[in-house]
């Protein structure tokens, strides 16, 4: 329970299919949770009135009153635009367009409301309270369905002209590649993200390639990246070479961007990097081999601290730096 003194926040981690919110102090301590689907398959105002809802339920988990809440901070899937407080629209988001997220939300909690996306406010959140601590220059990087990230430069989050950079899983490593749904080819997510490595997956089971496989997708319906993963454990060799190719490409992006923006430190959060230490440890050695010896040295390359809680802490704080006049 809260005592009188702390300055409280709330925050949403808005997904296609989940969303989690909480209620914390400016410190990082998570005093109330929620987590509930997202429905966003039924439209906009469903969406809304889940988002609420799971609100409400972290300011009673946290036996305070709504009215301490100082701030909202809401991450959202998909392209933001951080400025207006608008997500333009979201392939996670149904339907979804040019909605003013932050406006709205505003008016139906009455609490100060900045919007910021998943990646970029889960980056804030492991600089600030998790495995980016005390850095200068931090990326992080979210591997999951799609993959995302955030640049923090001079202990600051980066967010370029527009609120939008970060963009990290659409560098292009194939320009030939299989195509991604940014558009374009060969981007990172179209060859390393868990979709990616499902597809691979499907590909084996085609081909007869992976029995460990078949047999586990029989069992438990659609392959997917944590499927293929058991797979792995369980001695399927065409699983584990899926993990290595798609590592060594995450490799051959990460050694980009060590030479670009030589980072003290690389944070790595979602799914598949949660996947045992097979993706990453390639992902290490082709960065090592690939990146220029002067921004490599030194580089820390860790798994999230926070994990399912980096952008909802990441929101909090955005709303207490932006009380403080640092934001």
């Amino acid at each position: 329970m809260a005592t009188d003194s702390l300055r409280l926040y709330g925050a949403i981690d808005l997904g296609g299919t989940k969303l989690r919110s909480i209620v914390a102090d400016g410190g990082g301590r998570i005093l109330g949770k929620d987590l509930r689907p997202s429905q966003s398959q039924d439209g906009l105002d469903v969406v809304l009135e889940r988002m609420v809802e799971s609100l409400d339920a972290s300011v009673a988990a946290a036996e305070v009153e709504a009215a301490r809440l100082r701030g909202l901070g809401i991450a959202s899937a998909g392209a933001v635009d951080a400025v207006r407080g608008i997500v333009p629209g979201a392939p996670q988001l149904p339907g979804w367009d040019d909605v003013p997220l932050a406006r709205i939300l505003e008016e139906r909690t009455g609490l100060p409301t900045r919007l910021e996306n998943d990646a970029t406010a889960a980056a804030l959140g492991e600089h600030r309270f998790g495995g980016g601590r005390g850095s200068r220059y931090m990326l992080y990087i979210t591997m999951s369905t799609g993959v995302g990230g955030g640049i923090i430069i001079d202990g600051e989050m980066y967010g370029g002209k527009s609120g939008a950079a970060g963009e990290l899983g659409h560098v292009v490593l194939d320009m030939n590649g299989p195509p991604c749904g940014c558009g374009a080819r060969g981007c990172l997510e179209s060859l390393a993200s868990g979709t990616a490595i499902a597809e691979k997956g499907e590909q084996l089971l085609d081909n007869g390639k992976s029995p460990i496989l078949a047999r586990l997708r029989a069992e438990n319906g659609p392959v997917t990246a944590e499927m293929m993963h058991r797979a792995a454990d369980l001695g399927d060799n065409a699983s584990r070479e899926v993990f290595r190719e798609a590592g060594h490409y995450f490799g051959v992006a990460l050694a980009s961007y060590v030479n670009i923006f030589d980072p003290e430190v690389i944070v790595v959060g979602g799914g598949v990097a949660k996947a045992g230490d097979l993706f990453l440890d390639q992902a290490r050695v082709t960065m090592e081999d690939r990146a220029m010896a002067q921004p490599l040295k030194g580089v820390r390359l860790i798994r999230s601290e926070l994990g399912d809680f980096g952008g909802t802490l990441g929101m909090v704080a955005r709303m207490a730096e932006a009380e403080e006049g640092r934001a």
